[in-house]
């Protein structure tokens, strides 16, 4: 028995299927009804008028250099925002994901706003 090369599962050349708005994708896994297409979104916090006096935390998700950069940050806003507190934090688990809660937690009792950084 030989291998079978799928070249057209790698080719931009392969033609999409149109489907309709609630017509779930071949080979969907559960049943039609529980397909959806509806946008969900959570909306952004609403934008602060200032940052003097203000709590920002700097929070570095886990890439190379983040937490260097987020220093160097916290480094500007004492140079030409003093009166900026920020604390500088590394989010807890994997980079995609959390282990917890903690972190945000603090920041919603704490914090008036984030710095939230990638680096690499």
């Amino acid at each position: 028995m030989g291998k079978e090369t799928l070249i057209s599962v790698l080719s931009p050349e392969v033609k999409r299927q149109k489907l309709a708005p609630d017509e779930p994708p071949p080979d969907f896994p559960g049943p039609p009804d529980t397909f959806s297409f509806e946008p969900t979104s959570a909306g952004l916090a609403k934008r602060l008028d200032t940052l003097e006096n203000k709590t920002i935390y700097l929070v570095d998700i886990g890439f190379g250099g983040g937490y260097s950069f987020m220093l160097e940050v916290q480094k500007w806003f004492a140079d030409h925002m003093p009166s900026v507190k920020t604390i500088p934090r590394r989010k807890p688990g994997f980079v995609f994901s959390d282990d917890n809660n903690e972190l945000w937690d603090e920041i919603k009792e704490n914090g008036d706003g984030v710095v939230l950084g990638v680096a690499g």
